[in-house]
């Protein structure tokens, strides 16, 4: 408790730091990366991954938002909101800080974040973040856009996530990772401010993680065929 409170100040007091820098800019836009329907053998799940941005390119404040639901079952099976402040430290990399609050099924969950995102020289986007808390982990994300055509995409995606101690509430064992594949087919409609997808996602947990999963009713693998759009405000 003691932990939620000192981050929770932190980052109100980074937030009072930025404001004045924020308000000298009225740059703001909504970037969906991800909103689709996924069908599986066992359940169907409505996801979404996208940003809220406001600020400038010295500093930004960014609402990411992250989340699942189970169609069948009715209810969610991740929902997760991160309140960031990044800021650049290249050409091309980005460096975060703030809080993570996750509040699906079990305890809610509060987190600092720090992290760092950008693009490599081969123009692959790559996250990599460390969430500390009672129950730290790290998720690692790699996202590249290959071109078939000026307006036909095949996106590539790899997400890692790494908890290093037990949470049986989330299905995380210690050490124990989760592993998110993703390949998605996108046709740009409106110079990349909307692009229908299809494709396929496959996640997987292992270790630990799977055996807490297990013991839940629950298969440790999943696979899904997906359609979707990438939104651009």
């Amino acid at each position: 408790m003691i932990m939620k409170h000192v981050q929770a100040a932190v980052l109100a007091a980074a937030l009072l730091v930025a404001l004045p820098a924020l308000a000298e800019s009225n740059t703001w836009g909504i970037q969906a990366e991800q909103i689709e329907y996924r069908v599986g053998e066992d359940t169907d799940v409505s996801a979404w991954d996208l940003d809220a941005f406001y600020g400038n390119d010295e500093l930004r404040f960014v609402w990411r938002s992250e989340g699942e639901y189970g169609v069948r079952e009715e209810s969610f099976e991740t929902l997760e909101n991160q309140f960031r402040l990044t800021t650049p430290v290249s050409d091309f990399f980005d460096v975060v800080g703030g809080i993570r609050l996750d509040t699906a099924k079990g305890p809610d969950r509060l987190h600092g974040v720090v992290g760092l995102h950008g693009l490599t020289r081969q123009w692959f986007e790559v996250d990599a973040d460390l969430f500390v808390s009672d129950h730290p982990s790290a998720r690692f994300e790699v996202e590249y856009e290959g071109l078939i055509t000026n307006r036909i995409i095949l996106v590539p995606s790899i997400e890692l996530d790494i908890p290093f101690t037990d949470d049986r509430a989330f299905g995380q064992g210690a050490f124990g990772p989760k592993l998110e594949v993703g390949m998605r087919l996108s046709y740009d409609l409106v110079d990349r401010l909307l692009s229908p997808y299809v494709g396929v996602h496959y996640e997987r947990s292992f270790g630990r993680s799977a055996d807490f999963v297990r013991a839940g009713g629950e298969d440790a693998g999943a696979a899904f065929l997906v359609v979707g759009a990438r939104m651009l405000f």
